[in-house]
């Protein structure tokens, strides 16, 4: 058996978020090695679709969010609009606007809209972004963890073992984590009962027969057929998810069809047969192994927050593990990432559970489907439903540019939130004035600016200052949180180090 290269930080799985984690170590120069046993993305299971706001800030921080965005099928200027309807070709019974962060195209609240993209879209992107430091067709088999480091052991497809050795290692390697099992961390929570059958589709000059006209979602509000479907580019392919439908009962082309309100012309090009599950590891790390993704949380797609949610844990564990690497912050600082994303994790399972509990189902009425004056005579009180019960699925910005780490020992009381964003000129946000490390945001000529730069260097702080006129002083962490704010920093940077 061979022994590789020492690598600093070794991830396990190569999905969107131990690919954001590698990116971010590179971001602060720290080598890493992701082993991923996919050769190449496959493009028949688009998983995720929805980039949030927050995601597409992050990618701007690496150089990537207009990348995406050039090579996204569906622009965001296409549409914001979830449309409810009683088939694709059928009658409208109502729509909600400003879906998923989409309006925000020069809003002071973000630095980025979100967009639509699926999930192997931002797998390329960051496949092609992390390089050499991708390895392809080996996955992690096992490891153990001693005082010093981590011996990892990974086996290719063809059977053949090798150990690296690394001094961190993530597990960014989904639901049957190795990492998981290797640390005793377990899932807790539950399994929705209902089953789902996700398909994948062309449907040759569907687009032209549809009366409702651009939407990034169309949910289906028929008794008989309920689910959603979407567009996953402006040519023939599609998404759908038929919702109460096992996969021993499924007919993808009859399904297509029933969604569509008619036997429109159908190539079935993939199926994936799914459940909702709401779980959350009982802990997210050891001394030096360290869970995200999904490996440390599943929650129900409704309102796009599963892989964006990882996207945060990558950020968050890979600067203050490139801190402590680069030498200037304590290991202690990485008993702080559970602590600050888990309750995160806790909070976004209950708000997709929550979406989840009111689906096409919940909201289908016979009525809909029948004569003209019955759909008139329901169609107020089921389009009143669908706004009240479905609006906060489609508007979730308080969570994702809202959350925080209030409470966290690396952060002053009262702070933590994402630093406010604003432009400060055209096209220029606040956040582009960030460096990659701490940055001291405000009024430089108060006197506590040189307090906190002083203290900066003699720790060896990487810290990028930027002046604003009349502002006071605030410490912004990599990941764009605020860790102090107010006059006298003597002490803040130490703090939010863990020092």
């Amino acid at each position: 058996m061979d022994l590789v290269e020492q690598v600093p930080v070794l991830i396990a799985g190569g999905g969107p978020v131990g690919l954001a984690t590698a990116v971010e170590l590179a971001h602060h120069g720290v080598r890493c090695l992701v082993v991923e046993p996919r050769e190449s993305v496959s493009w028949l299971r688009p998983r995720a679709k929805t980039t949030s706001a927050r995601t597409m800030e992050l990618l701007r921080r690496w150089g990537l969010a207009q990348t995406l965005r050039a090579r996204a099928p569906l622009a965001v200027s296409w549409s914001d609009e979830a449309v409810f309807a009683t088939s694709l070709l059928g009658r409208e019974i109502t729509r909600i606007g400003g879906c998923f962060g989409l309006d925000l195209t020069g809003s002071d609240l973000a630095a980025e809209p979100g967009q639509q993209a699926p999930q192997p879209l931002v797998e390329e992107v960051l496949r092609e972004a992390a390089g050499d430091a991708l390895l392809t067709g080996w996955q992690v088999t096992d490891l153990r963890e001693d005082a010093d480091g981590v011996t990892v052991l990974i086996t290719s497809g063809a059977g053949e073992e090798r150990e690296v050795r690394a001094q961190y290692v993530v597990g960014c390697d989904g639901p049957r984590s190795v990492t998981r099992a290797a640390i005793g961390s377990k899932y807790e929570g539950r399994q929705d009962a209902r089953p789902n059958f996700n398909i994948v589709f062309r449907a040759p000059g569907l687009a032209e027969r549809m009366p409702h006209g651009p939407a990034v979602h169309y949910w289906v509000l028929n008794p008989a057929q309920p689910g959603m479907v979407g567009r996953l580019d402006l040519k023939e392919t599609w998404w759908c998810i038929a919702q109460g439908v096992r996969a021993e009962d499924a007919d993808p082309v009859q399904l297509v069809r029933n969604l569509a309100g008619a036997d429109i012309e159908v190539e079935i090009l993939a199926t994936d047969p799914w459940t909702a599950r709401m779980l959350l590891a009982d802990r997210y790390a050891s001394e030096r192994v360290f869970l995200a993704g999904d490996a440390a949380h599943q929650n129900p797609p409704y309102g796009g927050h599963g892989f964006n949610t990882g996207i945060g844990d990558a950020v968050n564990i890979g600067w203050k593990l490139a801190a402590v690497l680069r030498g200037w912050a304590p290991h202690e600082l990485t008993a702080t990432y559970e602590g600050e994303r888990r309750p995160i994790a806790a909070d976004t399972i209950e708000v997709a559970a929550a979406n989840m509990s009111t689906l096409a189902p919940e909201l289908a009425d016979p009525a809909l489907m029948g004569t003209e004056a019955e759909f008139e005579r329901v169609r107020p009180a089921v389009a009143e439903a669908v706004l009240r019960t479905k609006d906060s699925e489609f508007h979730s910005l308080e969570l994702v540019l809202g959350y925080g780490y209030d409470g966290s020992p690396i952060v002053a009381a009262g702070t933590g939130e994402r630093l406010p964003h604003r432009w400060l000129s055209p096209g220029e946000s606040l956040y582009d004035r960030l460096g990659p490390a701490f940055s001291l945001v405000g009024d430089q000529s108060l006197p506590g600016a040189a307090v906190a730069v002083a203290e900066a260097r003699e720790l060896g702080v990487p810290l990028q200052v930027v002046d604003l006129p009349g502002e006071p002083l605030c410490l912004v962490r990599p990941d764009q949180h605020v860790a102090w704010r107010g006059e006298d920093p003597s002490g803040a940077v130490r703090m939010a180090l863990g020092f």
